[in-house]
């Protein structure tokens, strides 16, 4: 007795061509920022501006030209984009040494770092992120043999990422120096650098940061209020202070939207890199754990894209971008709550600011494409998480 005839098997459908979830939460980040610029800006901006909507209107301009450059990256991939890698690099040193220039560069808050484009104020260092992280990608793919080499795999990216530190320090720019430096360590360990010379590139960064603070007034009174808040409520701990009470005052639901009283010329700088503060203190708990979630998210999809993608300069390309991204906001988190001292760092997405919101938009294009790759450079059965040479050959002597 025979059964009846099987029915063919539908076609599966096509992958996506990048990744979905990835996107949400992109989306997720800059409309939740959208909604705390106004929150947080409405009020001072109509006594000073008279114009509430002030700050939220630049910020929907910089989201729509972000978007834009988001569709670019997407459509342009991270395979075309690799040939930007040293043109992007070079157009940064430049920019970052025209900032320096009297009447090219602008000066807010003490620093020289940014250029007034009429539209928008750009920031160069916010592009040499992202420069650096193509520019890396791209020639530890090239030296992939070779990156345990002194010569080749570690001295150049060593002294390519101190030129922009250095040229980043110029401007009062040490939180973005830190993320440079940091950026450099985690893509030469996943390359296959030696151990050693990362260990003691950082053990040499730990004394020349300690004195670029110490030498440096505002920044050992930012050091001495860190280690005791309270102590210098009135002088350089003021803004901390007011961003823990802040977080304190939001309890587990937060006071509603748009009823926080941090923002009310208490918390300085409450829509750029304290905006986490605002977020805790009018959303509440559940606000901020919602906030880790969508940043949990982004570092998550952004790390399983480096892990899937089909060649290496994609999958070093997605670390570099996913480590910019999430080590930016670990880090402007981690000062709202305390936890380390003062930076100037913005919450990429959700604070206000141009440039920032542009280059997290555009890196999170290429990170999109990089999304859509099915190869696998790295397999996942692999034990290390290192993708550089597994051992052999001229790289590994």
């Amino acid at each position: 007795m025979t059964g009846a005839p099987s029915l063919p098997a539908s076609p599966r459908p096509p992958p996506l061509p990048f990744d979905w979830l990835l996107l949400a939460a992109v989306l997720a980040l800059t409309g939740l920022g959208a909604v705390m610029v106004y929150s947080a800006s409405a009020i001072s901006a109509a006594r000073d501006l008279h114009d509430e909507f002030y700050f939220l209107e630049r910020q929907a301009l910089a989201a729509a030209l972000g978007l834009a450059l988001l569709v670019g990256g997407l459509r342009l991939g991270h395979r075309r984009a690799a040939a930007l890698a040293y043109p992007l690099l070079a157009a940064s040193v430049v920019l970052l040494l025209l900032v320096q220039v009297p009447g090219i560069g602008r000066v807010a808050g003490g620093a020289r770092r940014w250029i007034d484009l009429g539209v928008v104020r750009f920031q160069p260092s916010e592009l040499a992120k992202v420069a650096l992280v193509l520019y890396l990608a791209r020639s530890l793919a090239r030296q992939r043999e070779k990156v345990r080499l002194f010569s080749i795999g570690f001295l150049p990216h060593v002294i390519v990422t101190g030129l922009l530190v250095l040229l980043c320090l110029l401007e009062r720019d040490l939180g973005t120096g830190v993320i440079l430096a940091l950026v450099l360590l985690v893509m030469l360990f996943a390359a296959g650098a030696r151990l050693g010379y990362l260990l003691a590139a950082a053990a040499l960064a730990v004394p020349i940061g300690w004195r670029l603070i110490a030498g440096t007034p505002y920044r050992m009174e930012r050091w001495l209020a860190y280690l005791d808040p309270w102590g210098h409520r009135e002088g350089a701990g003021f803004q901390l202070v007011e961003s823990l009470l802040g977080v304190g005052n939001g309890g587990w639901l937060g006071q509603g939207l748009g009823q926080g009283k941090g923002k009310l010329f208490y918390l300085p700088a409450a829509h750029t890199d304290f905006i986490a503060a605002v977020i805790a203190e009018e959303a509440g708990l559940l606000g901020i754990a919602l906030l880790l979630l969508l940043y949990g998210v982004l570092l998550w999809r952004g790390l399983r894209a480096s892990l899937r993608a089909a060649e290496p300069f994609g999958a070093y390309a997605a670390l570099g971008l996913t480590t910019l991204l999430g080590a930016q906001a670990l880090v402007n988190l981690s000062v709202v709550l305390g936890l380390l001292p003062t930076k100037g760092l913005t919450l990429p997405f959700v604070s206000y600011g141009g440039s920032s919101l542009l280059t997290a938009l555009g890196a999170a294009g290429l990170l999109l494409s990089i999304s859509g790759d099915r190869g696998g450079f790295l397999r996942p059965g692999v034990q290390a998480i290192r993708v550089g040479p597994p051992g052999g050959g001229e790289g590994a002597r």
